[in-house]
């Protein structure tokens, strides 16, 4: 009998998990190169990052209520199949409608691997959740760092027929890898999270759920939203935005990965707190930065969201265990959803930014600068308001360690 190999099945994980994080860095590098030939504005490529954001949620919603039914296992091969066609339509798009259906199915993808392989880790790894999370998701900055260099090497070599197209097939490859691994594996049966629905359902009606997805909805406009526009956002400052965005989200996986001892010692609140001021003053200062100064505030940028996403869902699966599968899900979930919903506002920003600009007298290069600025000078109130809000927590943390799962240290 086929025994289960957990050391497998997460190294399949990351690898499906580099796969998601390779959509987000490309499609920031080639966003330009998509506006020019599709001859869209900055709004609508906007709703065309909203559809990859919008698709996540809807997945982690399907496969969050699921999970306890069809296993990861299914839910891994509705990811895998989604983002070859995903990637496929986008290769072959023809316009703005199919780069909006495309992108969604690349976003449900991604979505499904999250609702599959976060539950999986949390119940493979139930006496250290929040550590694993947080190597799980290593993957995310990493993947990002290798698109972002894959898309900066591409674009680089200014080779006629390498073109925008020939950066998605790229991904085709990674995602043939993680399904043959994932497929030859046995998965483990559910022992250590909940897996009654109704009590899932329940425990997702607290007050405690609601302000941490709350929270999400910040944290992960925060994080993501400055990374998919870095392109245009810091393009015209005389920094390279890809090189930053390889820079910031590799400082992140190597964060992510030596985050035991972190969280062990702050604890999962501490943490998020920590990383809400960090990233405010880190915010604000790349929209008044220059130079040089634009690398520092990135590097500052880097640790301050660097534990927001895993450590969100370390946080479920350890204060609100009996939300189970569903719970992590939706929260993450309600973070995608909330960085969709932004995305063309986002879009609007750089756009009357760059208006307003150019009817002042600016140059067009000047113009797109003060966008940048203008943009993340509205941005940095998403942090902000992380930090009154897990200031809220950080006071309370006594009290929720009540309810916390013991962790191995």
């Amino acid at each position: 009998m086929k025994q289960v190999n957990k050391t497998q099945i997460f190294i399949a994980a990351c690898v499906a998990l580099i796969v998601t994080a390779m959509t987000f860095a490309i499609r920031a590098g080639i966003l330009g190169q998509l506006g020019v030939e599709f001859k869209l504005s900055d709004t609508e490529l906007g709703w065309v990052n909203s559809m990859a954001f919008w698709g996540f949620p809807l997945a982690t919603i399907f496969g969050g209520l699921l999970y306890n039914k069809l296993g990861a296992r299914k839910l891994m091969i509705l990811a895998f199949v989604s983002h070859l066609v995903g990637l496929i339509m986008t290769i072959y798009a023809g316009g703005f409608v199919t780069l909006l259906v495309s992108s969604f199915l690349i976003g449900f993808a991604n979505g499904s691997v999250e609702a599959a392989c976060n539950p999986l880790i949390a119940d493979m790894y139930t006496n250290n959740r929040t550590s694993m999370l947080n190597k799980f998701h290593v993957w995310f900055p990493g993947g990002i760092v290798i698109g972002a260099l894959v898309s900066t090497a591409m674009t680089g070599l200014e080779i006629d027929w390498l073109n925008w197209q020939w950066q998605i097939a790229v991904m085709i490859i990674p995602t043939l890898i993680y399904g043959f691994l994932f497929f030859k594996q046995k998965f483990p049966e559910s022992e250590n999270i909940e897996t009654d629905t109704s009590l899932n359902i329940k425990g997702l009606a607290t007050p405690l759920f609601i302000f941490i997805a709350l929270c999400m909805t910040l944290s992960a406009t925060a994080e993501l939203g400055v990374q998919q526009w870095v392109e245009k956002i810091l393009g015209s400052t005389g920094a390279h935005p890809m090189l930053i965005l390889a820079m910031v989200t590799g400082i992140m996986a190597l964060g992510r990965y030596f985050a035991g001892p972190i969280v062990n010692k702050l604890n999962p609140i501490g943490v998020l707190f920590m990383s809400a001021i960090v990233t405010t003053v880190a915010v604000y200062s790349m929209s008044i930065a220059e130079g040089p100064m634009i690398y520092a505030s990135a590097v500052l940028f880097a640790f301050g969201v660097c534990y927001f996403w895993p450590t969100t869902i370390g946080f479920v699966s350890e204060y609100l265990p009996k939300t189970g599968a569903l719970g992590m899900s939706l929260v993450g979930g309600a973070g995608m959803f909330a960085t969709g919903i932004w995305q063309p506002v986002i879009g609007s920003w750089l756009d009357k930014g760059r208006e307003a600009a150019l009817a002042s007298g600016a140059t067009a290069d000047m113009a797109e600068v003060v966008a940048g600025r203008t943009t993340l000078s509205y941005m940095v109130f998403f942090p902000l308001a992380l930090i009154l809000l897990y200031g809220i927590l950080f006071f309370m943390r006594k009290k929720l360690e009540e309810r916390r799962i013991p962790q191995a240290h």
